[in-house]
């Protein structure tokens, strides 16, 4: 596959079944072989947070510490850079592997040729 898929989680554990789908389309989207970039802001940034990932409580949901291994794996996560600094968070704080950047970067990510732009 050569287009991109750029996710971008707008909530957290207070909408568990949006959330669940957005993670699950990632991972899914890696398991195929897609190049993903899944974006966390607002209350998704927990999920990048070591130790500190919500459990969603979905019954049939793959859990998030899975789902976000598996994006991590072969994909990007990137944690909004306003939104990490509103909860006092720094690259210290994340998952191994996940980043801190801003707005501009995720629009020069989905304003080039071949990405695809989900947002949950």
């Amino acid at each position: 596959m050569s287009r991109t898929l750029a996710v971008k989680l707008t909530c957290g554990a207070e909408s568990a079944e949006r959330a669940n789908q957005g993670l699950t389309v990632a991972a899914s989207a890696v398991a195929l072989g897609a190049p993903v970039s899944l974006w966390l802001t607002g209350e998704a940034v927990w999920f990048a947070v070591r130790d500190r990932q919500p459990d969603l409580g979905l019954e049939h949901a793959v859990g998030v510490v899975d789902l976000l291994g598996s994006v991590l794996a072969a994909g990007e996560v990137t944690v909004c850079s306003q939104c990490a600094a509103r909860r006092s968070l720094t690259e210290v704080d994340l998952v191994e592997g996940a980043r801190i950047a801003g707005a501009a970067v995720f629009a020069e990510l989905v304003l080039q040729d071949g990405v695809q732009t989900l947002v949950y």
